[in-house]
């Protein structure tokens, strides 16, 4: 659907290209989505700190506009401190941003037709917020993150607490002013409809993979086996992403130390974040020759990384898996390696996994029960074809249309009701 006009979308980022973050790829297909259906980006942002090199960032501390895409992307950028990891230098960074962003947006805001936000930082809402009332547009609110549900699950604060408290207050301000809300997961629509949010402005849309360019690697052509001194006669089961406190990265661990006496069995990790060092010392003080611990690998690289594993293990620390559902579960099926996961039984991924005969889920947090459901996997040698459930949900052509004709139909219904009013 195409509603005959150019939209002019304003797009308040927090992290824009060069920077790379678990978004930057699916933002990359939106834009080039909606370009390629007439429609134009103004993207608000701050200069880029994250992961990039001296020169990169050298380099763009200079350039305060520029346009992109064949002059349909019109990045505006200001200057921000570099992000750190406390508490304290986030929030100050967030609200510098979060300022210095409507400054910016409601000069140019004025010829945009809506207003796009992300939910990091979760302030963004308030701010978008602030310019609907501005400008007068419709307000469309991405949600990757259940704010302070978040902050829960990592065990930066407890539900009750003073910090709790405002998430909540910003959580309900930002769900109340946005016209729609796009969830990553049906588990996410859920918790925010027990919080009171209209399901009419509810859009399920998943993180979505590119199909075409995420296919199983055959183990005699996927050179880690070589770079990482992987034999291919080992049965080899693979995490890869995030050592967080939420993932609960340590039952793998101990499902290794539990069967460390199989020789032809081998755990093999990539990951990052804040777990990831003590997880690597704590491999090594447990003295398990079984596990191998690598850094992530670049996005290019998942097909093999996916690819790599006999069984590939999605885990979470019980009670989390209602809160998040795994990207990665999406390039896990796209190689149709069999999933392990060690996750809540009652969750979306629990059912997803079910749904798309894709492997087996256990309860969290049970190194016992891992343990057992590695060693029947590698006794039966499974094999899963999950290809065609993937594409129906969660490939880059049906979601990313999705994000298309989300927007064009509120802007459609927003010039509908204009002119009823006018009327």
């Amino acid at each position: 659907m195409n509603i005959g006009i150019t939209m002019k979308i304003l797009v308040l980022d927090a992290y824009f290209e060069p920077e790379q973050t678990s978004f930057s790829h699916l933002e990359k297909d939106l834009i080039e989505a909606f370009v390629k259906n007439g429609h134009e980006f103004f993207v608000i942002c701050p200069t880029p700190t994250r992961g990039i090199s001296k020169e990169i960032a050298k380099k763009y501390a200079k350039i305060k506009r520029e346009t992109l895409y064949n002059g349909k992307v019109h990045v505006t950028r200001f200057w921000a401190p570099q992000e750190k990891h406390g508490i304290f230098s986030r929030a100050v960074r967030y609200f510098w941003c979060n300022y210095r962003m409507y400054c910016a947006a409601k000069k140019i805001g004025e010829s945009c037709d809506i207003i796009f936000s992300n939910s990091t930082p979760p302030t963004q809402g308030l701010i978008a917020d602030k310019l609907k009332k501005k400008l007068h547009k419709p307000f469309i609110y991405n949600l990757q993150d259940v704010f302070p549900d978040s902050l829960v699950n990592s065990g930066m604060t407890k539900r009750g607490s003073l910090l709790w408290k405002i998430g909540r207050k910003i959580e309900n301000k930002t769900y109340e002013a946005a016209d729609r809300i796009i969830v990553i997961s049906e588990d996410f629509k859920k918790n925010i409809l027990a919080k009171g949010v209209s399901e009419e402005k509810i859009k399920v849309v998943y993180n979505w993979i590119d199909s075409d360019l995420i296919k199983p690697v055959k183990k005699e052509n996927n050179p880690l086996f070589e770079e990482f001194g992987i034999a291919r006669n080992t049965f080899i089961v693979l995490y890869a992403g995030n050592f967080g406190a939420a993932q609960g990265i340590r039952v793998i661990l101990d499902a290794a130390e539990l069967i460390k006496d199989r020789e032809d069995i081998c755990f093999v990790l990539f990951g990052g974040g804040a777990e990831f060092e003590s997880i690597q010392q704590d491999a090594q003080k447990r003295n398990l020759e079984n596990v191998k611990i690598f850094s992530l690998l670049p996005q290019e690289r998942v097909a093999e990384v996916y690819s790599l594993g006999d069984v590939a293990l999605i885990t979470c620390k019980k009670g989390f898996g209602n809160c998040a559902f795994p990207s990665k579960t999406w390039s896990i099926m796209a190689c149709n390696t069999p999933i392990i996961a060690s996750y809540d039984q009652e969750s979306e991924l629990a059912k997803v996994i079910k749904e798309a005969n894709a492997g087996e889920v256990v309860c969290p947090e049970n190194a016992e029960a891992l343990a057992r459901a590695i060693l029947k996997a590698k006794d039966q040698s499974r094999i899963v074809d999950c290809r065609d459930y993937l594409r129906e949900k969660a490939d880059r052509t049906t979601c990313v249309q999705k994000y298309v004709e989300l927007f064009e139909n509120a802007l459609k219904q927003e010039k509908m009701s204009k002119k009823a009013t006018a009327v």
